[in-house]
């Protein structure tokens, strides 16, 4: 396997995070206000804002990786 960073590993990586942080935004958001607007409202405004600000750290970390393997 060699150290080389291509568009589609970045974007797989990319749709990955985004789906992980979606699930992990829907996780929090049903633990921390499940019981106050209801699990499934909860969930939908997790999901929503969860990736807000992975999306930006997934992106930079991705240009970084590239820069230090040039």
């Amino acid at each position: 396997m060699t150290n080389d960073v291509n568009l589609i590993g970045d974007f797989l990586l990319l749709s990955l995070g985004l789906l992980l942080s979606l699930v992990g935004g829907a996780i929090g958001g049903m633990l921390l206000a499940g019981k106050e607007f209801g699990y499934q409202f909860a969930a939908s405004l997790g999901s929503l804002l969860g990736p807000a600000g992975v999306i930006p750290g997934i992106i930079v970390g991705l240009a970084i990786l590239q820069i230090l393997l040039n």
